[in-house]
């Protein structure tokens, strides 16, 4: 993860934990296959509660969803290893967010899946 990554989006107006799930998404180790059929699954519950290009949210049932098929604990440990590299020096609103995301696996685990879904929508 390179610091001018984790810079610019301290001076974004980016949702900062979701933008740095995203940022990290690759060093959690998901088989591309398992992802792709687990995100299209998702994208049809959020189709069926209607607009699938509506704001998402981490309690929306199609993060949930994707939350709840992709997780294992070898993954969980892989996203918490991948949070506690970060270098937040001097970056107060993505140090705070790392440190909300590394105090709470499981919203931890549900941003990740957020941002996944989330950058399925945006392709």
């Amino acid at each position: 993860m390179s610091r001018d990554a984790l810079e610019h989006l301290e001076a974004s107006d980016l949702a900062v934990d979701v933008a740095v799930a995203w940022l990290v998404k690759d060093d959690v180790e998901l088989d591309e296959d398992e992802l792709n059929g687990a995100r299209r699954r998702a994208m049809l519950v959020l189709a069926a509660g209607g607009d699938p290009h509506r704001d998402l949210t981490l309690d929306s049932v199609a993060a949930e969803r994707l939350a709840d098929e992709l997780d294992s604990p070898q993954r969980r440990r892989a996203l918490a290893a991948a949070l506690a590299a970060l270098d937040t020096n001097g970056l107060p609103r993505v140090s705070e967010a790392v440190d909300t995301l590394r105090g709470d696996p499981d919203r931890a685990w549900r941003t990740l899946a957020l941002a996944l879904l989330a950058d399925e929508i945006a392709e």
